[in-house]
């Protein structure tokens, strides 16, 4: 059986971005159960500590393309490099980060592949499976699993017959977790100039412009997230204040940003960014699927909430039924009056 590869970007610090870890990570677990090798795919140029980085999440083989004209990522030269690699190593599954870089490549791939590909996976999974029709068993398939309809169901996909199987995931949705500090891998240099083609580096990037994110929703240790509950743009200033007072960062639902409550950075959820604070105070959210998918692996879970049957209470920890705007105030005060 062939091999994992998980395409690694590269931030601009010239570090393998946090999706990528994550992915890798997960990455080893698959290939475990598997009993195959774990390989990453990195473009780029002077990354630094990309071995005694990498090894440890228990990569075995890193196919390191080095060139100065592979940093920043251009679309062409990436594709080349990922797609023609595939072809010579014929991998048995292929992960990206569902960001910019992934978004744009992994799709190029699998149309050039013809193969499947799912995008903004929440669990990746290994299971057999029967066909209906014909009685056709397969063993050890990626069950690629991610809501769907708007949410409304869970899918699972699978891809039976091509190869690679393909999917893309969101950062923060994947536990980066150490494999071994002491696993040791190999790297394999690649030899730019075999994969790709002259007209590739059609593009020369001359300047750029970066702006630096302003909201580290992602890193945040406590979240206070608003809902559309809170009812008014007026009233979610009651979830700055908490997050103010608590040392906390504010999320929010795409309803509450989609009624202008907040902006849309601070959206969590399948559309929005995924979060893993130890603790999450989610006041006037409802807990629609789309947006436990994004936070549900939080530590500690509080829900505000005066409906006693909305979804968000099943998964939290600690359930407050109240009127939000009535319980926030209270909140504030006590932890004021109780903080020294």
């Amino acid at each position: 059986m062939n091999n994992v590869f998980v395409y690694c970007e590269v931030t601009e610090e010239r570090k393998i971005a946090d999706v990528s870890l994550e992915l890798v990570s997960k990455g080893r677990k698959l290939a475990n159960e598997l009993g195959v090798k774990l390989e990453a795919i990195v473009c780029g140029n002077e990354i630094k500590d990309i071995e005694s980085i990498l090894y440890p999440f228990g990569v075995d083989i890193i196919n390191y393309a080095s060139d100065n004209r592979l940093f920043p990522y251009q679309t062409l030269p990436h594709f080349s490099i990922v797609t023609k690699l595939f072809q010579e190593k014929k991998p048995e599954i292929a992960l990206f980060g569902a960001t910019s870089v992934g978004r744009d490549l992994a799709p190029r791939i699998a149309s050039y592949l013809r193969t499947g590909l799912t995008a903004d996976c929440t669990t990746l999974e290994i299971g057999n499976h029967t066909e209906n029709k014909t009685g056709k068993e397969y063993k050890n398939l990626l069950y690629q699993i991610r809501p769907a309809f708007g949410g409304n169901i869970i899918a699972t996909i699978i891809n039976p017959d091509h190869r690679p199987q393909m999917a893309t995931v969101r950062e923060g949705v994947m536990k980066k977790e150490i494999f071994s500090n002491s696993h040791k891998g190999i790297i394999n240099f690649l030899k730019v100039e075999d994969y790709v083609k002259n007209d590739d580096f059609c593009i020369k990037i001359i300047e750029r412009h970066i702006e630096k994110q302003k909201i580290n929703i992602k890193g945040a240790q406590i979240i206070i997230c608003g809902g559309y509950g809170m009812g008014s743009k007026e009233n979610f200033k009651l979830i700055h204040e908490l997050a103010d007072v608590i040392q906390g960062e504010v999320g929010a639902t795409r309803a509450a940003v989609d009624a202008s409550m907040t902006e849309h950075e601070r959206q969590i959820g399948q559309t929005g960014v995924t979060v893993r604070p130890k603790l999450y105070i989610a006041c006037g959210v409802s807990g629609a699927v789309q947006h436990r998918a994004g936070m549900q692996e939080s530590s500690k879970i509080i829900s505000i909430n005066k409906d006693p049957n909305a979804p968000i209470n099943a998964i939290a920890d600690y359930t407050i039924i109240g009127d939000v705007l009535e319980v926030l105030p209270k909140m504030i005060k006590y932890y004021k009056s109780n903080t020294k």
